[in-house]
């Protein structure tokens, strides 16, 4: 296929803007950073420049698995720039900035760093375009030496935490930089290509291929986007009060398929019911997908992506309330650096304990004090210090964090505990959140000074000496959901949103 036919008609006039280019005389110039310092991932991310929206044009070949693509990514410059970087893994074939051809190199040491040097030098405060044009085979790409392109029997997709970006599109990769989305991909006849938002097109673009246009306008950190393309059944309605609601299944998925279309129809009610704790659901659409090729699940914004590891489980329910939790925690109000991700996995595995009372298995005191129950004081668990944290799927991360969430429930009560969650989604929304930020809202909400508590069960390397409940546990409590909970744990964690 010629590579020309996928990007349409819609060129961009180079000169409308090249004034933006202009600097003044008297200004100093530099590279803006390659990486914007986090404390896990310090390479993570870009300095010099917040992006607004990316503008995704692709073509895919699912026989042969080579990906065409043009990413458009609107900024604003944050410093005085001669050159910035990009964060990006496949060939690049051409760059531009405002519409003129820019140098570009990848880094010799790390190849996910396009750098990029613009015809002139970039003014701060300004808006820029920069267009990137690439083409490769994403299967045999790794990204810190993992695969983040997944192929499977029809198709492939891009899926994965902390980083997945850089095998389908050019970005800022790091949770603090949010913007908005619009994925248009043509593929042949047949396959359906999946992404977050709304479908807002899908048309023949000429003989034997059809684009499918998805668009998301709530901000989105750049690991929740994806792309999923293959043979899907693919169903598209409304829920909860109108949504747009879709849900794709992979044809692969052959004797799970069933069980895997009865959990995931479940995403309203599951939903529905977390609203009730957390506050209204954030966005405007919602479905899930399952298909084939990886294991494991990740809260993709909008439609959280479900692998094939959960659909033997005794109830695989379990897995979809807590990435739809993520869609409150961890994607309306995301990370503000790596280390605070307890914020993200202690909510979604509590929001867990909150379906599994809400369905009558066992309760959320229970399996407070079973988690609890279950590791000696003597274990390596209790070690990992949640916050500031080191790791980011470490099964204390999610379980010692949803404890933390049950001992702050027990301390102010079930009525002030529910504000806070719901206050801190409020007040966050869309945005991006610390810890202490948490904590204060905690403290304001409720009147009371909480820093034992949050040392205790955050940040100190040590079994709390009373479990969640106030209650010192010596023995395991083992509710009818505890095993089904632990399992579940087991495989999160193993399979760490794909890292």
């Amino acid at each position: 296929m010629r590579k020309h036919t996928i990007f349409g008609t819609g060129t961009v006039i180079a000169g409308l803007v090249t004034a933006l280019l202009a600097s003044p005389a008297n200004a100093d110039p530099s590279p803006g950073s390659p990486g914007l310092g986090d404390p896990i991932y310090p390479n993570a991310g870009n300095g010099g420049y917040d992006v607004q929206h990316y503008d995704i044009r692709l073509s895919y070949e699912p026989s042969t698995d080579e990906l065409f693509g043009r990413t458009t990514i609107q900024a604003t410059t944050t410093q005085d720039l001669s050159q910035f970087n990009l964060d990006f893994a496949l060939k690049v074939t051409s760059v531009s900035v405002d519409g003129n051809q820019a140098a570009f190199r990848v880094d010799r040491e790390d190849k996910t760093e396009l750098i990029v040097t613009p015809h002139r030098p970039l003014q701060k405060g300004r808006s820029i375009s920069v267009v990137v044009e690439y083409a490769d085979i994403p299967s045999q790409v790794l990204v810190d030496g993992i695969q983040v392109w997944h192929r499977t029997e029809t198709g492939g997709l891009s899926v994965g935490q902390p980083r997945a970006a850089e095998t389908w599109y050019v970005s800022n990769d790091h949770p603090s930089d949010k913007a908005t989305y619009k994925v248009s991909v043509v593929v042949p006849d047949g396959t359906t290509a999946l992404s977050n938002g709304i479908l807002t097109g899908r048309e023949q673009e000429f003989p034997g291929w059809t684009r499918w246009t998805w668009e998301a306008n709530e901000p989105m950190a750049s690991y929740l986007p994806f792309i999923a393309l293959g043979d899907f059944e693919f169903n598209q309605g409304r829920t909860m009060g109108g949504l747009p609601y879709y849900t794709a299944y992979d044809k692969s998925l052959r004797e799970v398929l069933p069980v895997a279309k009865k959990n995931i129809e479940l995403t309203p009610e599951i939903t529905g019911f977390l609203a009730t704790k957390f506050g209204p659901y954030p966005f405007g659409s919602i479905g899930g997908v399952a298909t084939t090729g990886f294991g494991f699940a990740i809260e993709n914004q909008t439609r959280s992506v479900y692998g094939t590891q959960f659909w033997t489980e005794p109830n695989p329910d379990m897995v979809v309330a807590h990435e739809q939790a993520h869609q409150w925690f961890g994607d309306s109000v995301s990370v503000a650096t790596w280390p605070h991700m307890w914020l993200n996995e202690g909510f979604a595995t509590y929001a867990e304990w909150l379906w599994s009372e809400e369905t009558g298995q066992g309760t959320a005191d229970e399996l407070a004090d079973a988690f609890y129950a279950k590791y000696p004081a003597d274990d390596q668990f209790w070690n990992l210090v949640l916050h500031p944290g080191t790791e980011l799927f470490d099964k204390a991360v999610y379980e010692r964090g949803a404890m933390t969430l049950h001992a702050l429930r027990t301390e102010v009560g079930d009525e002030v505990f529910f504000q806070i969650l719901k206050g801190h989604h409020a007040e966050q929304r869309g945005g991006n959140a610390t810890t202490e930020e948490f904590i204060q809202h905690a403290e304001e909400v409720s009147g009371r000074q909480l820093d034992a508590l949050f040392t205790t069960w955050l940040s100190t390397p040590a079994k709390p000496p009373v479990g969640p409940n106030g209650t010192a546990v010596t023995t395991a409590v083992r509710p009818p959901a505890f095993a089904v909970m632990v399992e579940l744990h087991e495989h999160l964690v193993a399979h760490g949103h794909g890292r």
